[in-house]
């Protein structure tokens, strides 16, 4: 497909058409259902039409153009889904703002944006803004979508989402042909969607996602992984990133699917057991924890029914290693997972929430194909995919029909994948932006006729699978010159129910060490399970017995790997990390720079 290639859905070329396309013609289909006090709430796609259309007309009416930014900093909710398609409808461009962002990062990315909107989900995210909006000259309005706490807020600058849409409203009256129009006039090369990423270095740059990158990339998910209308996902993650706001947005526009937002993230276990998603996407933290609550869930468990869960799951390898290598599963091995699946393994996916699931998929960052195969052994078909914003999501994904266990697949159809002399994979589709947001340069450098330059190192098989060594920037060379990838060793530690995540160090060192975030939860329940005393998250990580405890993890991992790459020595991660700390991503990961620099002291004390 040249990327000049006219790419519509429906005879859509755009997204506003096939939105407005989906609410004409399934005006009565429940699209959203939005979790409240308990209560699953049912949205139409008339509904969420009319939301969008109050929402960017009132825009309209306060003086949005087209091209003009409007940022959004909220947790997922509908408001946040309404709020997108009336911005895009209107011909303006919708930039994400994760909702743990600090005031001078909302700072930051209203002024490099010149955002003119700011929607902000409550008081807590009002307060962010109002305190950095003397220095935010471009910002005109801030609207508000929960107004609990602020009914008395008296601030000519701020308004409610109800106030919008009434205004939305009015100016509809006056002007009855004026969303048709703006919707009519929308382009395939109009930016839609900025997504702010920090790519390799410097600060954080805005992705110009495109109309034509979204369609394309809404037909590269309904070619890769197939969605129906009938399926059911559960919206969890942010839809500042890019992963969140193509399955949850976009991908149910395209297949006039149902996406159920959570109430609240502590609330996700049972709201998963109780929307029975059919398919589901998750990033590696999200498959790691559910393992490890298993994992932890058995070691309390009978004899007995550690027997059957040892001897079921074996059945499960035995039956996922001849589907994996695309070999024919023996009637008599497939009787005895049916067997196994109805009086164990069904049980699991139950209480996990995935018994009805058709597929699992991958993304966003390494995960351990041991994982994997325990998913495929427990009878869930998991595909790991590989992206990045810079391509509006996916370039290569493993399918039904052609899959392999280690590598992120095949380039998707209409993609283009190879590598570069140094081995880095590049990227021709055209889901690759338009470039960064004022920044010529650093765009420039990234896409270079028409191939994105990942940054990623990887591999390419003679079928054409690819696999991901690790980023550039992060593999290791030893001082006796051995290149190590610390990711690989990074995923194995990971699959441990004790640790959430760890950085490996090492380069031009003498030989590995590591630093280490445990899973609090599991390792507080082992601690109390074992009498083991602490005082609070420091006194827990620095006890000898937890220090044992995660020793023997690393021993477990050091065993799978040559000499050169084993760990000598490690330290835990004391303090006690949330999403607004700078060690960790907006979707929880470790950032390696940040811990190398802030735990240099305690580095190099490993190294004395």
């Amino acid at each position: 497909m040249a990327l000049t290639d006219s790419i519509a859905i429906n005879g859509s070329d755009t997204v506003p058409k096939l939105f407005m396309h989906r609410v004409a013609n399934f005006s009565q289909k429940v699209a959203v259902r939005e979790k409240e006090f308990g209560i699953w709430n049912e949205y139409t796609w008339d509904d969420w039409g009319t939301h969008a259309r109050e929402i960017g007309l009132g825009l309209k009416s306060l003086g949005l153009g087209r091209s003009d930014v409007v940022s959004i900093a909220s947790e997922i909710n509908k408001e946040w889904l309404f709020t997108d398609l009336g911005i895009v409808c209107v011909g303006g461009i919708c930039n994400g703002v994760y909702a743990t962002d600090s005031p001078q990062q909302v700072k930051y990315l209203i002024n490099d944006s010149g955002s003119k909107f700011y929607f902000a989900e409550d008081e807590e995210q009002l307060d962010k803004v109002l305190q950095v909006r003397d220095t935010t000259p471009t910002l005109e309005k801030i609207i508000i979508f929960d107004m609990e706490g602020l009914r008395d807020l008296d601030d000519e600058m701020c308004l409610s989402i109800e106030q919008l849409r009434e205004l939305g409203r009015t100016y509809d009256e006056a002007h009855p042909s004026e969303w048709s129009n703006e919707v009519q006039k929308a382009s395939p090369e109009d930016v839609i969607i900025l997504t702010y990423t920090s790519g390799t270095t410097g600060r954080p740059k805005g992705a110009m996602i495109t109309q034509r990158n979204m369609i394309f990339m809404m037909t590269c998910i309904q070619n890769c992984l197939s969605v129906y209308p009938t399926d059911r996902q559960l919206g969890f993650l942010p839809l500042a990133h890019i992963a969140g706001r193509m399955f949850y947005v976009y991908s149910v526009i395209e297949a006039r699917s149902i996406v159920h937002l959570i109430e609240d993230p502590d609330t996700m276990i049972n709201d998963i057991c109780e929307v029975e998603p059919t398919v589901h996407f998750a990033v590696p933290r999200v498959w790691e924890k559910q393992h490890s609550l298993v994992t932890l869930k058995l070691k309390k468990s009978t004899k007995f029914a550690k027997s059957m869960y040892d001897f079921a799951l074996k059945i499960g390898y035995a039956r996922a290693e001849r589907i994996l290598l695309n070999l024919q599963v023996s009637v008599f091995i497939e009787a005895l997972f049916k067997v196994c699946d109805f009086l164990v393994l069904r049980n699991i996916k139950r209480a996990l929430g995935l018994d009805k699931c058709r597929w699992l998929s991958t993304a966003a960052a390494p995960i351990a194909p041991e994982l994997i195969r325990w998913y495929w052994a427990l009878g869930l078909p998991m595909y790991e995919l590989y992206g990045q914003t810079e391509c509006t999501g996916i370039a290569t994904c493993n399918v039904e029909s052609r899959r392999r266990l280690g590598s992120v697949g095949p380039a998707a159809k209409g993609i283009d994948v190879t590598l570069s002399a140094e081995n880095e994979i590049l990227i021709c589709s055209p889901g690759v932006i338009k470039g960064y947001w004022n920044r010529p340069e650093q765009t420039a450098d990234t896409i270079r006729q028409d191939w994105l330059y990942t940054g990623d190192i990887g591999r390419i098989d003679d079928d054409g699978f690819v696999y991901v060594v690790d980023r550039m920037k992060d593999i290791i060379i030893t001082a006796g010159g051995k290149n190590i990838t610390p990711s690989e060793i990074e995923n194995h530690l990971k699959f441990s129910p004790y640790i959430t995540d760890a950085v490996v160090i090492g380069d031009r060192r003498p030989y590995l060490t590591c630093m280490i975030m445990i899973d609090h939860d599991n390792v507080t329940q082992y601690a109390q399970e074992t009498d083991v005393p602490f005082t609070n998250y420091e006194s827990l990580c620095h006890t000898d017995e937890i220090l044992d405890l995660i020793a023997q993890e690393v021993e477990r991992v050091n065993q799978q790997f040559a000499q050169a790459e084993t760990i000598k020595k490690f330290r835990l991660i004391d303090q006690l990390l949330d999403a607004e700390d700078e060690e960790l991503t907006p979707t929880q990961k470790l950032k390696r720079n940040v811990i190398s620099q802030k735990y240099a002291s305690i580095i190099d004390k490993m190294y004395a």
